[in-house]
């Protein structure tokens, strides 16, 4: 009988212990959250984590969104109040401090115009919005006003001070459009924030910039990545099956063409993306998709690649390292053309479908 006390003490911290150890479980179980789609930067965001509990995964969720809505604040040039739309009314007659993201983007920015040989620049704006007000309009640019708006545009005309974290332009008129690089540094940034925030896995998707990493979901053995068959009508692309899957692990992948946004003008549409160096829309690929280290990178490429066309963007891809293309020619009936090493990231489509490998 004296031994009941000592028994019922070491039944309640036996039970105390289990409860621990179950609690401590549950809370530790690796978990699949998917955010949903929320609208940043002027378009459809989704983040997926992979996290152990529940709460850390929404954490990194809150924590992805809240970086994206950063960089919203900073490099939209449609926010007046951002610090984009400060550099633009200001850079041409006086050096515009900047904040540290910012100054990346367009050191970046700086690099792949020279990478690319001008086909992708940040100094595009003016041509942009050029046809943008000729597609308000109904009538295509004249000439003259193509010629005007090139003689704004140039990435050597960009000066960035980097001991003062400046920016100034040299020509009165220029405009900077982060549009081809700024959603895949968000999910670039986004993936850093998910990983500190405990995340053992995740992917960042912002329209067609995509960055993957870690972890992927529960059954599978990479992130699964559907790209969009250009031909298939805007207003069918919602529940349509993929062209092809792709497999990625810690990569950035992106998509660009003409089969989303372009302005229609008498006929013909304009793709969204221009040349440079003509100041027209680009036309040499129907769509692009780039697998890269990261986001930003594939993000850029992708640009690049639309606007050089099959031959030069391929010949640009392949100097490149850890880096691959998918290109689909703006020819009607035209086949995929692949880069060197692509293959290897396109799943069968019984891979794709879910089921095992034959």
């Amino acid at each position: 009988m004296r031994n009941h006390p000592r028994i019922a003490i070491a039944i309640a911290v036996s039970l105390l212990l289990l409860g621990i150890l179950y609690v401590w479980r549950r809370s530790s179980s690796v978990v699949e959250v998917n955010s949903g789609y929320r609208m940043v930067m002027g378009t459809f965001s989704r983040v997926v984590v992979i996290a152990r509990g529940e709460k850390t995964a929404q954490r990194c969720i809150e924590a992805a969104f809240e970086v994206q809505d950063r960089i919203e604040s900073l490099m939209s040039d449609y926010q007046d109040d951002s610090e984009l739309s400060k550099v633009n009314r200001e850079a041409a007659t006086r050096p515009v401090a900047v904040s540290e993201m910012t100054f990346e983007v367009l050191q970046k920015a700086v690099y792949f115009n020279k990478l690319s040989d001008g086909a992708f620049d940040v100094t595009v704006g003016p041509l942009v919005d050029l046809w943008r007000k000729a597609g308000e309009a109904g009538e295509p640019p004249t000439e003259e006003a193509l010629a005007q708006a090139r003689r704004r545009v140039g990435s050597d005309k960009l000066i960035l001070d980097e001991k003062n974290r400046t920016v100034r332009f040299a020509v009165e008129g220029m405009r900077l459009d982060l549009g081809a690089i700024g959603k895949g540094y968000a999910a670039d940034k986004s993936m850093e924030a998910m990983k500190k925030h405990g995340a053992i896995g995740g992917m960042a998707a912002i329209a067609g910039d995509i960055r993957c990493f870690g972890r992927p979901p529960r059954g599978q053995e990479y992130w699964r990545i559907g790209l969009q068959d250009p031909n298939v009508a805007p207003n069918d692309l919602g529940p349509s099956k993929p062209l092809l899957v792709l497999a990625l692990t810690n990569e950035g992948v992106s998509t660009s063409g003409d089969y989303r946004r372009f302005v229609k003008i008498q006929g013909p549409k304009v793709s969204h993306i221009v040349d440079p160096h003509t100041g027209k829309g680009a036309s040499k690929l129907a769509s692009d998709t780039i697998i890269a280290p990261d986001a930003t990178l594939s993000d850029a490429l992708s640009t690049a690649v639309n606007v050089l066309g099959l031959e030069k963007g391929l010949a640009l891809i392949e100097r490149l390292p850890a880096t691959a293309a998918i290109l689909i020619p703006a020819e009607p009936g035209a086949s995929l053309v692949y880069s060197r090493g692509a293959r290897a990231f396109v799943v069968t489509t019984q891979e794709a479908l879910g089921l095992p490998r034959e």
